[in-house]
């Protein structure tokens, strides 16, 4: 058995205020990043839609502008809660000029919805390109508490509004239009998973079950889709400050705790939206054409070891 000095671990060492410091100025200039980077061509003239936008801090959000930024051609921005959708497609339009953005209050798990938000894409532009299902809920409740009810719930907001992106996306997908350039059928379906759905320790078991069924739902239909050009993959975020989890970073930061917030993972901290937008738009793009079937968990590392004891390496 073999240990090292437990005083030198993030947070008891005398680096531990400047790590801390130097992870505050990357999460800032992470945040703000766009405001100076040249715009890119990752996604020029593609077609997009991405569901749970809502959040001001949410991961949906910061993707919409990162998709704008990258020469995305139209975006189609779905949510529950139309609270802050105008605000969204103003400052879209206004920073990203000839922009084509349409917000839409609808629910990403009611079939109609998805149907026609599909066949808008098509008539409007005559193709789809992208779809990022990010749309997601989570419950608070142990097992004892957790009703079936709310089991149900998770299971309808995180899974089959999933299954309804990827049914209706692909078959939108397969639509080809020259005169739009789109001359072959393809495109990339992108599923917000969870670190939760990976194994035990992330989340309820309600939402967890939600999430494993999301990686699920990505690596069959991969094959359901196979030689159709459509990649089909999952993200699947570690403890990330958005809408979802205001309640946990509010509370962090009334006790002074902030830095604490994701010490468990070997990065030491948690993620901002930015940083699930950026592995969006790399699955998005023709960076990723032969990555299918996958997850890729965006979790500080989070979901690569088993529990240990801290001072110990084994």
């Amino acid at each position: 058995m073999s240990s090292y000095d437990s005083s030198k671990t993030l947070g008891r060492d005398n680096a531990g205020d400047n790590y801390r410091e130097a992870v505050a100025s990357r999460l800032q200039k992470l945040q703000s990043h766009l405001q100076t980077a040249p715009r890119g061509n990752k996604l020029k003239d593609k077609v997009c839609i991405i569901t749970g936008v809502g959040s001001m801090k949410g991961i949906g959000r910061a993707t919409a502008f990162l998709f704008a930024h990258e020469g995305a051609r139209a975006l189609y921005l779905l949510d529950l809660d139309g609270t802050n959708l105008p605000e969204l497609n103003s400052s879209l339009t206004s920073a990203y000029k000839g922009l084509s953005v349409a917000t839409i209050e609808a629910d990403a798990s009611d079939e109609t919805a998805i149907i026609s938000l599909c066949q808008r894409a098509l008539d409007e532009h005559g193709r789809l390109d992208v779809f990022f299902a990010n749309a997601g809920w989570a419950s608070r409740d142990d097992l004892k508490h957790t009703t079936s009810e709310t089991f149900m719930k998770s299971m309808k907001i995180n899974a089959l509004s999933c299954f309804l992106a990827i049914k209706y996306a692909s078959e939108a997908m397969k639509k080809t239009d020259p005169s739009r350039g789109k001359e072959y059928a393809d495109g990339s379906i992108i599923l917000t998973a969870s670190t939760a759905g990976i194994r035990s320790g992330a989340g309820p078991v309600d939402y967890s079950a939600s999430k494993a069924a999301v990686n699920s739902l990505a690596k069959t239909s991969s094959y359901q889709l196979q030689k159709t050009g459509i990649r089909v993959n999952t993200i699947s975020p570690g403890l990330v400050e958005t809408g979802m989890t205001r309640e946990t970073f509010e509370y962090a930061r009334q006790r002074g705790s902030l830095h604490k917030v994701g010490q468990l993972n070997p990065l030491g901290r948690y993620a901002v939206a930015e940083e699930l937008a950026s592995v969006a738009l790399f699955l998005a793009s023709d960076d990723s054409s032969y990555v299918n079937g996958q997850d890729i968990a965006v979790d500080g590392g989070l979901s690569a070891s088993h529990p240990v004891v801290p001072g110990r390496w084994f």
